[in-house]
């Protein structure tokens, strides 16, 4: 049976003398304490960014917790562009403004995976699978994912996403209330496993769910501690531990039924056993990727749903999608909606829908609370003529561009019909510079069969917990750097069905 380390590692891991490892944790953390609590400003040396005051040790639970906030509250006390603070014996430095954002994105230097691993820490981790990659096996994934988005295979894909949503929303009944932050978030989860693994978890809806319940674990055990200190044995890491086993354990499983039974489907699965990856490449690929598709085109199709309850886009919307059913689809032929909209070719949904395409846009400007994370691993190097020396980690969260009041009015107003800005990288909802979203075609495919099946399969609106009509849509939450949902139990949708057959 093949492993790659996970099990041996999590049995010693368990079975180790959990004293002696909590004893040596409460050692280093009482010295980190001892010799930490001082403040930043002492250690400020010429040319460097000013440190944000206080204790640093002060500053890493808001840093994961509230971190829209804390970055915020950090450039309005030091009154700077660009400041820093220790992640205990790492600098951090924080980055705004249009000419530091040009030189963020434009330094050949600035390392991604290095930046991601260290601040971040909400995938599974499982060393020499989604972590501690050798850059070929790196390049390796991202080409697979670059294979999964050719013509051929995203057209292979729309039918099963179709009738992946067909199959959930018949789930929702003809009418009734529910929470879409909660509901069409598990849509995109279910969709992302179709696009990116295989039928054997795809059709099984138990397993799916099962996978998200990990996931979510995940996401819930994720804390200061398990980032910094992933060798303390602490509730979490443990919770983090068996997750990250079971996720794999489903993973491999689904590979092994497909080895054994001969058979050649046409999934992605198959495009990576057909390749003749390795075994880690295929795990990796499939771990990784299903939660980082998840949780950004989740996030994105909820609240563009969402913000499309009450707005007048939402009629544009569905002549535009009823277009592409007049110009591709048979009148003389009677088919649910989900045949019917399979029967529009990749080439019209991506050329021939610009409504849909300003729509994502401006959802991701308002509603993706990123915060780009990279690590110098060049030469110091300066920004806005302060250094930012070598081995320090840089931040820049998008807010500073897409919350900009001078570059997007009424920043908080959701207006597809915004004009772009002309700024250098004045907008990076998919990313700026060297770094893009690989899966971003993808993304924009999931997304326009998802809204055009909500809009023309449901007549909906927004309404609060009491079912009485809302207003305004709620304001995305940047502090939740994950999911960016709002105050639970503060937007519902309202829905009716609107069609004999989905």
């Amino acid at each position: 049976m093949y492993t790659v380390g996970l099990q041996s590692a999590a049995d010693a891991f368990l079975l180790s003398s959990l004293k002696a490892q909590v004893a040596i944790a409460l050692l280093v953390l009482f010295i980190l304490l001892f010799f930490g609590l001082g403040s930043q400003k002492d250690c400020v040396v010429d040319g460097a960014p000013v440190f944000l005051p206080g204790s640093h040790l002060l500053a890493i639970t808001p840093f994961f917790r509230r971190r829209f906030e804390f970055l915020n509250n950090g450039f309005h006390k030091t009154g700077q562009s660009l400041f820093q603070f220790n992640m205990l014996r790492e600098t951090v430095i924080v980055v705004s403004g249009e000419s530091a954002r040009k030189s963020f994105f434009a330094n050949k230097h600035f390392d991604l995976t290095e930046g991601f691993k260290m601040l971040s820490g909400a995938i599974p981790v499982v060393k020499g699978v989604t972590s501690n990659l050798q850059s070929k096996r790196i390049a390796q994934i991202h080409k697979r994912l670059s294979s999964v988005q050719r013509n051929e295979h995203l057209n292979g894909l729309i039918a099963p996403i179709l009738e992946d949503c067909r199959r959930v929303m018949e789930t929702w009944g003809p009418s009734g209330t529910f929470d879409p932050f909660e509901k069409i978030y598990e849509l995109l989860f279910q969709i992302t496993v179709r696009s990116l693994s295989c039928e054997e978890l795809a059709d099984d809806s138990v397993q799916v769910a099962r996978l998200k319940g990990l996931y979510d674990t995940l996401d819930s055990g994720t804390t200061p501690a398990t980032v910094l200190l992933p060798w303390l044995p602490g509730p979490s890491m443990l919770k983090k531990l068996w997750a990250t086993k079971k996720i794999y354990d489903i993973i491999v499983r689904a590979i092994d039924q497909r080895e054994r039974s001969g058979l050649s489907k046409p999934d992605t699965l198959q495009m990576l056993l057909d390749e003749k990856d390795e075994r880690l490449v295929v795990v990796g690929f499939i771990m990784g990727l299903l939660v980082a598709g998840a949780r950004a085109t989740g996030t994105t199709a909820s609240w563009l749903i969402t913000y499309l309850g009450d707005h007048e886009s939402k009629d544009e919307v569905i002549a535009e999608v009823e277009q592409l059913l007049a110009n591709y689809v048979s009148s003389n032929v009677s088919h649910s909606l989900s045949q019917q909209l399979s029967s529009i070719p990749l080439e019209a949904w991506e050329s021939e829908t610009p409504v849909l395409d300003s729509l994502i846009r401006e959802t991701l400007r308002i509603a993706q609370p990123h915060t780009a994370m990279r690590r110098n691993l060049g030469p110091d190097v300066t920004i806005d003529g302060k250094t930012i020396p070598s081995g320090a980690y840089v931040l820049y969260p998008f807010s500073d561009v897409h919350l900009n009041p001078d570059l997007y009015p009424d920043p908080w107003r959701f207006d597809p019909s915004r004009e772009e800005a002309t700024a250098p990288f004045g907008y990076v909802g998919w990313g700026g510079g060297k770094t893009h979203c690989l899966g971003q075609r993808l993304a924009r495919l999931e997304l326009k069969l998802v809204t055009s099946m909500m809009l023309l399969g449901f007549r909906y609106s927004l309404v609060d917990k009491k079912g009485e009509q809302l207003d305004t849509p709620p304001q995305p939450n940047w502090n939740d750097i994950l999911l960016c949902r709002p105050e639970q139990g503060s937007c519902y949708l309202k829905h009716e069905k609107s069609v004999l057959s989905l």
